[in-house]
């Protein structure tokens, strides 16, 4: 019989260490072809100047005072809700209940405020809306902990259904709360109190991005040159390793679970108590699932996050703005967003892969 010696053309290896300088030239060429087929798209299926259409974009995110700073509020959010799925996506718990957790803390932080309106300081109320906003994140976060702790059940299954439970829960208490009566929702809570309000620093704005700055800070620090920081990075990479050395994996998980959703339900404490002061099911606007993206291109570090977050909240604002300023449906600047993060996404195949050639030499002494 006939042996068929045929060898593949190419085949795909690991790279070893790429240096941070080509890395980035890696992802800045992808950025700059991305721009080149979005400005031949646009061209094509609009007859618009692309760089009328670049400019509109960045106008989008910074064209005013207040853009500016919708803009870092958003990025802040973003931000927060990535950094509080990093540690376990480093500990290899594949976390995507992001978006239930900062729903349940926001829901947390709406019945503190329509339950004490007028019933206790304002300072109080608001120190209770915090600790709850927090708790019951946390709560989120241990729920499918546990499960996985002590059954080993699927914790990616586990924590999107929480995701589905938060948002029905949300909705019971939106009927229950509904203002007026009949609306479908719950309107501007304490409007005319303004009780469970956070306080303004400057504007309305900078709470968010003051808070995200510290979380990034102590976060970084945690998970770096911690002690816990260091068990979650082991768990992550062998829990036989983890196990073999003394650390108790299920407590690891458990802990690092209760962090996650902790850190979720600051992010729901600030969009209801700082930011919209009322709650709905899309309040979060998919934030939960997009941060998974962040956090993976950022490779798990705080710091690059911040970079991250800006890529797809800058995107976001201005998408928004081109389908207003040249008057095309939002389904074209997704396009124009798709793209981008398409680029940007697969030249990290590129940073951690190379393509080998199989040489004529190689072939021809198989032979």
């Amino acid at each position: 019989m006939k042996t068929n010696n045929k060898e593949p053309l190419f085949h795909v290896v690991r790279r070893d260490d790429m240096s941070r300088k080509k890395a980035w030239t890696i992802r800045g060429i992808a950025l700059v072809a991305a721009l080149i087929v979005c400005a031949l798209i646009t061209t094509a299926l609009t007859g618009d100047n692309p760089l009328s259409v670049y400019a509109t974009i960045v106008s989008g995110a910074f064209g005013s005072n207040r853009k500016t700073w919708v803009t870092f509020q958003n990025l802040s959010v973003l931000l927060i809700i990535s950094l509080a799925l990093t540690p376990a996506f480093r500990m290899k718990f594949w976390n995507c209940g992001g978006e239930g957790q900062v729903l349940i803390g926001g829901l947390a932080s709406a019945a503190t405020m329509i339950l004490l309106d007028g019933k206790l300081p304002n300072v109080l109320v608001i120190i209770i809306m915090i600790t709850s906003s927090i708790l019951a994140g946390a709560i989120w976060g241990l729920i499918p902990a546990l499960f996985k702790a002590i059954w080993n059940t699927n914790e990616t299954l586990s924590t999107l259904m929480m995701n589905y439970i938060a948002t029905q829960l949300v909705a019971f208490y939106t009927v229950v709360w509904e203002n007026p009566k009949g609306s479908g929702k719950i309107g501007i809570i304490n409007q005319n109190s303004c009780v469970g309000w956070l306080p303004e620093i400057g504007n309305k704005y900078f709470l968010s991005v003051l808070v995200a700055i510290v979380i990034t800070v102590i976060l970084y620090i945690y998970l770096y040159y911690g002690k816990h920081g260091y068990e979650v990075c082991v768990v992550g990479e062998s829990e036989r390793t983890a196990r073999y050395v003394g650390i108790k994996v299920e407590k690891v998980i458990i802990r690092t679970m209760v962090l996650s959703g902790a850190l979720c339900g600051v992010a729901g404490l600030l969009l209801v108590g700082g930011i919209n002061h009322t709650i709905t099911t899309t309040i979060a606007g998919g934030q939960g699932f997009t941060a998974i993206m962040v956090a993976w291109l950022a490779k798990f570090n705080p710091i690059t996050m911040i970079f991250t977050s800006f890529l797809i909240i800058f995107l976001d604002r201005g998408a928004g703005e081109i389908a207003t300023v040249f008057e095309l449906n939002k389904s074209f600047s997704d396009i124009i967003t798709g793209i981008i993060l398409f680029f940007i996404i697969g030249c990290e195949f590129f940073i951690s892969y190379k393509v080998v050639f199989n040489s004529k030499n190689a072939k021809e002494e198989r032979k």
